[in-house]
């Protein structure tokens, strides 16, 4: 069952590369048909693929011209990848605490936090939840501030509007890491509607060819004027992030098959959500009205300390019958040695530091239904055993 997420089309896919020698198909760079493919999902006129979510956060900061003396807002209850992103672009992260019950951005505590520095807000869909989009994109509109969404624990989510998470800001940044809900083992992608933004991103990511577009990442040009000694090749300062061929042809792949892992992970987040209705042990995330979560992992806050259980124990105990291991919620980005050490940006978020010490997030990438009965049955059998009946 090792394979269970790589058969469609992506065998096939990568055949074709290799018999077309990393040279375009009839059907085109894999990269482009990938690109297409993901933009037209989404309801975005472009998208740009990059070898991975940190970089396309990185370019997208870039795009957005965010540099030394910028703040950037971040949710602190993010991975650190996020902190990296903005670090690397010179500016400062500003650490926006989290609502104690979606474990998502504050848009109370995030106006709080503006000064006349701010230029960007990160979003960060943690879980597989949606952000409050609606008053975080208020408050940005009043502060005249850009909007990155980090989509890459939240493939084709949906605010409480019926808009997919990542198209709502001025870029939507995913990533097709191993874990994420779909993948090409490591790759990312850019989304916007702004022609502007997306050749400024696609040149940042693809080493700075002035012939690359919002629309295409082909750097050759006509032949005659690519082997002239008068032809002048780079006009930006750029970064090598591209997508190869090989990791493009498998994403294609993934995003043909798109609603059958999304609707999985779903499945498997419902499944934990019914089990839990009545549990005072653990208390699940909880949802903005009417937004679709599609369940990177279940969340939920950890209460057995109030009965002398401890998160490990809990763990443990989870996994002997049968579950697999809970995660913790990864250190606050301040919280971690590096930002620490060069005491990097500025912020006190107390909901998110107790958060990230009670979090338990159980896993959501079962191959069908009867893995999924597994899991639950797992915690099912854990929380009896610790005195609680389930639903």
């Amino acid at each position: 069952m090792k394979n269970w997420r790589f058969r469609g089309n992506e065998q096939r896919y990568v055949k074709e590369v290799l018999k077309e020698g990393f040279k375009a198909g009839a059907d085109g760079a894999f990269t482009t048909r990938f690109e297409r493919g993901l933009a037209e999902s989404y309801g975005m006129k472009f998208a740009i693929s990059m070898n991975s979510g940190t970089s396309t956060l990185h370019a997208a900061l870039l795009a957005l011209e965010v540099g030394e003396g910028d703040e950037v807002l971040v949710p602190s209850l993010t991975p650190l990848m996020c902190g990296l992103a903005i670090h690397y672009t010179r500016a400062t992260p500003v650490y926006v605490d989290v609502d104690p019950s979606t474990f998502l951005m504050s848009p109370i505590d995030l106006a709080k936090k503006i000064t006349g520095k701010s230029k960007v807000i990160l979003v960060t869909h943690m879980y597989g939840n949606v952000c409050d989009m609606k008053n975080i994109m208020k408050i940005a509109h009043e502060s005249d501030l850009k909007v990155i969404e980090d989509c890459a624990q939240c493939h084709y989510g949906k605010s409480e509007d019926g808009k997919f998470a990542g198209t709502i800001g001025d870029f939507g940044s995913w990533s097709f890491e191993n874990s994420k809900h779909l993948t090409c083992g490591d790759g990312g992608v850019l989304v916007t509607n702004s022609q502007e933004l997306a050749t400024r991103a696609r040149k940042i990511g693809g080493l700075g060819f002035k012939t690359l577009t919002a629309e295409a990442g082909r750097v050759r040009t006509n032949r005659d004027l690519l082997q002239n000694p008068n032809w002048e090749r780079f006009d930006t300062v750029g970064f090598n992030y591209r997508l190869g061929q090989l990791s493009a042809a498998i994403a294609l792949a993934q995003v043909e098959r798109k609603d059958h892992f999304i609707n999985l992970r779903i499945r498997s987040g419902q499944a934990y959500r019914e089990l839990l209705r009545r549990s005072q042990l653990l208390i699940p995330q909880s949802n903005y009205p009417n937004v679709v979560n599609t369940y990177y992992t279940f969340s939920a806050l950890f209460n057995g300390e109030h009965k002398g259980i401890s998160w490990e124990e809990f763990r443990k105990r989870h996994i002997s019958f049968g579950g697999d291991g809970i995660y913790a919620a990864s250190k606050l980005l301040y919280q971690e040695p590096i930002f620490k050490s060069l005491e990097i940006g500025r912020g006190v978020t107390p909901i998110a530091e107790m958060l990230q010490r009670k979090l338990m997030n159980f896993t959501t990438n079962q191959a069908n239904h009867k893995q999924i009965r597994v899991q639950i049955e797992a915690l099912r059998k854990c929380l009896s055993f610790f005195g609680e009946k389930s639903a």
